[in-house]
């Protein structure tokens, strides 16, 4: 944003720094300030060339005598082949600071003392031609800072605009900010004033034809001829402010197609109207592997949801992103068809994603822009081809407009505005500060306001407008106060309650979270062995890689634990709590469904990815996560939710087939817990990793919200080690609800401890350790009623196929 041009619409008498600052309170926020050009206009001057002979030495310089103010003319030895007796030009004289930093001074060339420099446009920042002198009015002063007649040096100030404000990517849009943020004169709209048409002229409607074949891409569509155009170079103001804003000056005709985008926040595009073939522009969608040559010279290649502007023989551009070869204004042109359309944003958005092509256009298009901007810009843009083209304009515009958008129009309540910002403001300072951005007020007991076609589509309702009046305001003006709301109590769900002690346990154990996409791709669930399972698919995908939603969280924590190991961060353990998403159990999309959309299960679930079970010492390496890791977690996790989870071998396509498990409660599945698969580990990238990931909703459902109290006994436990023999078959849990059948209430606790596999156990068979704690509330146990309780759990583990070892 060049803030000479910023100020010849709106200048608050501030310095860049503090316009910056009062943007930025106002939610434009600045990223940083950059000066372009000359860093001192001091020593530019304005200078007469008095007389200009050819060097004694050289061919191709001339000695030049400039009149630079003084009163003494200066020498200047000149390479340019276009200086010449009588001009008007801009000078540098020695100590001037060039903008490469390079600070000039007299020089001797082939014998002659040269004090000075004549400039070219590149030599101070005015844009890339070097080719000749620059020639100035003849109006100017010898002697006359040359800062005055060019703006030699300027600030850039670079925002970061949010997708919301698409009226900010324009000088104009800044402005109007600036003026209702500091009260400064806002110039008038440069869109109110059009061209006049050429007398004698072929009104354009008979010149050419406009078809919007696909209504639902294409809101509005204008064109305007121009004959008799005169293609040539722009002046240097014209230069300059493209060259400050990030544009390279290319021709009057381009150039004034850029300006107009930069000044309004429109788009336009310029056609040689003598190579629109079959005189006529079809908008419509692209053929299936229909092919153009776009203006950067490459060949691309459409699918059939993307839009393309079309003659009577095929493309000419791509909508809203690029023009192609076949109509692109050249030297040659004399007749110019001027495009201003408004494109449907997401498809803009798609197609530019799909082709790896962004440009300025598309970056404004893709934030939906209103149909009456394309007919505000045609009117500046005819101003701007009249008087630096020469051109004549035909009478009458094209104008393709399917469905023709009435104003909105929003009411306003004083006392909403007061109950939401908390505070009373004046109902003239509403309406000043509404107007001073554009609005339209009808006085009122509520006020009815109009909003202009910029803000469309970001101030829908009056909650808008109030944000719109307490950012101008001022926020930090605003009070401190709580919201005054009747009979309303704030509290937490106790799912959320048990999704917070859960998170809590995590980050106590070291595991730092994740935030990742709701979003993933077909790709990585082929990665993750689960292609086949189905999933719920995006409409309208940012991208290939956003284009399902999420059925599990393990995607997003494997491509985090990926990047990080890229930057050599190793020892991962990380955890994300966020929704997943499956379509609903059912025939598919219901009658009726919008857009034969799925209903879709949305779940809470909690889960982590851990990379090592331990740090790398001195002593030895680290060692991978293993099962056991992430068990651990688990079990840190039932006690938060005071939950007996019960664990069984599960398969799972991901997950090593020999290391996971089933997590349930009273039978009823919470999720899983594993060993990565070793082809998934190499997928990511990674040399091994244990997970889990569990339902919380579901455990949120299981849990008890109220804790049963038990008192504490003061009558000591009797600890014992058992070991109990088993088929391999008969899993560590079915031994465990046996040995707690069998012991009863008095069991306070059994808990495996070491399992063994050898020949003391026999074959088919292994060990399993367990300790064992028994205590009663009321009195101290004796060795006969232990004995029973151990007897017991011999004839329950008797059941299950197992005995008591040793």
């Amino acid at each position: 944003m060049p803030v000479t041009w910023l100020r010849s619409y709106c200048d608050p008498d501030l310095t860049a720094e503090e316009i910056a600052e009062r943007l930025d309170l106002t939610g434009t926020e600045l990223e940083r300030i950059e000066r372009v050009g000359v860093g001192d206009s001091a020593n530019f001057v304005v200078g007469k060339v008095l007389s200009a002979e050819k060097h004694p030495d050289a061919d191709r310089l001339s000695v030049c005598e400039v009149d630079d103010g003084t009163g003494t003319p200066r020498t200047i030895v000149c390479g340019a082949p276009n200086v010449a007796a009588g001009q008007t030009v801009a000078v540098a004289l020695p100590g001037a600071v060039m903008p490469d930093g390079t600070e000039l001074g007299e020089a001797e060339l082939r014998g002659v003392r040269s004090s000075g420099m004549i400039l070219a446009e590149d030599e101070v920042g005015l844009g890339s031609d070097h080719d000749g002198i620059m020639v100035l009015p003849d109006a100017l002063r010898a002697g006359a800072p040359l800062q005055e007649a060019l703006p030699i040096s300027d600030e850039v100030l670079e925002l970061e605009i949010t997708p919301n404000r698409p009226d900010c990517l324009a000088v104009y849009g800044v402005a109007r900010e600036v003026h209702a943020a500091t009260g400064a004169p806002l110039a008038e709209d440069p869109t109110d004033a059009d061209a006049s048409p050429a007398d004698g002229a072929t009104p354009a409607t008979e010149q050419m034809t406009v078809e919007i074949a696909d209504p639902d891409i294409c809101l509005r569509f204008t064109a305007r001829v121009f004959e008799e155009v005169q293609i040539g170079p722009s002046p240097e103001w014209l230069k300059q402010r493209l060259s400050a804003a990030g544009q390279r000056p290319i021709s009057n005709v381009v150039d004034i197609t850029n300006y107009v985008m930069l000044c309004t926040g429109q788009p336009l595009h310029a056609f040689d109207m003598d190579e629109v073939r079959g005189g006529r522009i079809v908008v419509r969608r692209a053929e299936p592997g229909e092919r153009m040559a776009t203006l950067d010279d490459v060949q691309r290649e459409f699918d059939g949801d993307m839009a393309l502007v079309c003659d009577a023989e095929g493309p000419s551009g791509i909508a809203g992103v690029m023009g192609g070869q076949t109509s692109e204004v050249s030297d040659k042109t004399t007749r110019v068809l001027m495009e201003a359309a408004t494109w449907v944003g997401p498809n803009i958005l798609q197609t530019s994603k799909k082709l790896g092509l962004r440009s300025e256009a598309s970056t404004r298009f893709e934030k939906q822009l209103h149909p009456e901007q394309a007919i505000s810009a045609q009117r500046l843009a005819a101003r701007l081809m009249v008087e630096l083209c020469g051109a004549r304009m035909a009478p009458g515009t094209i104008d393709a407009h399917p469905e023709p958008l009435a104003p909105r129009t929003v009411n306003l309540r004083l006392d909403r505005v007061e109950r939401l910002l908390g505070e009373a403001i004046a109902r003239d300072e509403v309406v000043a500060i509404l107007e001073s951005l554009g609005f339209v007020t009808e006085p009122g007991e509520v006020l009815k306001v109009t909003v202009p076609p910029w803000r469309d589509s970001d101030v829908s309702r009056e909650a808008d407008l109030i944000e719109e009046v307490a950012r101008i305001y001022g926020l930090d003006r605003l009070p401190t106060t709580l919201p005054a709301r009747e009979r309303a109590v704030g509290r937490l769900t106790p799912s959320q309650r048990l999704r917070r002690r859960l998170e809590d346990a995590l980050r106590d154990r070291g595991l730092h979270e994740v935030v990742a996409w709701s979003f993933t791709s077909p790709e990585a669930l082929e990665r993750l062995r689960v292609a086949g399972d189905p999933a719920l698919a995006l409409a309208n995908p940012l991208s290939e890689d956003q284009s399902v939603m999420r059925p599990l969280l393990l995607p997003g924590l494997l491509d985090a634990a990926r990047l990080n190991a890229a930057h050599g961060l190793a020892g991962l353990a990380l955890f994300e709590s966020g929704h997943t998403y499956r379509p609903a159990d059912g025939p598919g999309a219901p009658e009726g469904s919008p857009g034969g959309a799925v209903p879709a299960t949305e779940r809470h679930h909690i889960g982590a990815l851990l990379t090592h079970r331990s740090p790398a010492t001195w002593r030895s390496p680290s060692a991978p996560a293993d099962f056991y890791a992430a068990k651990g977690l688990v079990e840190a996790l039932a006690a938060a939710a005071r939950l007996d989870l019960e664990v069984a071998p599960g398969l799972r396509p991901f997950l090593h087939p020999g290391r996971s498990a089933t997590v349930a409660v009273d039978g009823r599945e919470m999720g899983w817990i594993g060993e990565l698969h070793p082809l998934v580990a190499r997928a990511w990238d990674l040399d091994g990793a244990a997970a889990f990931e569990l339902d919380a909703g579901a455990l949120a459902e299981q849990a008890q919200e109220i804790v049963d109290f038990r008192d504490v006994t003061s009558f000591p436990a009797a600890l014992q080690d058992i070991a109990v023999v088993a088929p391999v078959e008969v899993s560590a849990a079915d031994v465990r609800a046996a040995v707690r059948e069998g012991g009863g209430e008095l069991l306070a606790s059994a808990e495996v401890f070491d399992v063994y596999t050898g020949e003391q156990a026999g074959e088919g068979n292994r060990s399993l350790a367990l300790r064992l704690r028994f205590q009663a509330p009321d009195r101290t146990l004796t060795d006969t009623e232990v004995a029973e309780l151990r007897a017991a759990i011999e004839g329950a583990l008797e059941r299950i196929g197992g005995r008591l070892r040793g």
